[in-house]
């Protein structure tokens, strides 16, 4: 396969956007990204939006650039994936690639179209296949994680966020006020319950239970009430820090499963 005969644009670029660009890339396609200015992402280590404060970032050996729009096709061209600053998603108009996916997990169409590009994929909530776009690929966690939906829609949002070894909502961290967050703590460390992971104008952020900071927001942002910030993992391993999600790389093999159906004709 060519990469660039095949352009996918990846619209969002936080850790599960991450696990489906990451497979993509490894399976052989080019793929361009977009991000906000400030990404509130929370698994920094395994997101390319991270590239949006650094730069440059590399997750499991495939490294991500941050570029101008008007840079990505060249980027692409050198073997990277390329992150672009683009709210808007103008990058999809001006490159017209082969594939969009949704991956901005809004829980709602922000304006992904059916028309957008000769395939279109949107992950989890908000998309109905066959209208909006042409595969949905299941989020939630379960019996049907990553399956691809070729008319219909994923299961709806519940709102609470998945059990990790039993834990749901009080693994989330979130801000306590509208304000700037401080981090003092970071991620990959063990914290106990009780103890303050950050700070949101002098408010503290404290963990609800002990386990590893999986996720953080990066230092310095603007934060509103409520928001979540941050991600306790339970199970300990700080490994599991710095390393794809097993949702992320069920959702990513249900994206590839999408393109390559769409490549065959099927």
């Amino acid at each position: 396969m060519n990469r660039n005969n095949r352009l996918v644009v990846v619209k969002g670029a936080g850790d599960l956007a991450t696990g489906v660009a990451h497979r993509l890339f490894r399976s052989g396609f080019a793929v361009v990204m977009t991000e906000l200015p400030q990404p509130t992402v929370i698994r920094r280590p395994v997101a390319f939006a991270s590239a949006v404060f650094t730069g440059r970032t590399t997750v499991e050996g495939v490294t991500a650039v941050r570029a101008a729009p008007e840079e990505a096709a060249a980027a692409t061209n050198r073997g990277l994936v390329t992150v672009v600053v683009d709210p808007q998603g103008a990058v999809v108009v001006a490159l017209r690639p082969w594939a969009v996916i949704d991956a901005i997990l809004a829980k709602r169409n922000t304006g992904t179209r059916l028309g957008d590009a000769p395939v279109v994929v949107g992950l989890g909530p908000g998309f109905a296949a066959g209208r909006d776009v042409g595969y949905v690929v299941e989020t939630a966690r379960g019996h049907y994680l990553g399956r691809v939906i070729e008319q219909g829609e994923a299961l709806p949002d519940t709102g609470v966020p998945g059990l990790i070894d039993g834990y749901g909502s009080e693994r989330v961290l979130r801000s306590p006020a509208h304000g700037t967050f401080r981090a003092a703590r970071a991620i990959g460390d063990t914290v106990a319950a009780g103890e303050a992971v950050g700070f949101v104008d002098g408010l503290s952020v404290p963990a609800v239970i002990g386990g590893v900071l999986r996720g953080l927001i990066h230092d310095g942002l603007a934060v509103a009430a409520g928001q979540k910030i941050g991600d306790i993992d339970p199970r300990g391993r700080r490994e599991y820090c710095f390393t794809i999600s097993d949702k992320a790389r069920a959702v990513g093999g249900g994206v590839l499963e999408a393109l390559l159906a769409a490549w065959s004709g099927k």
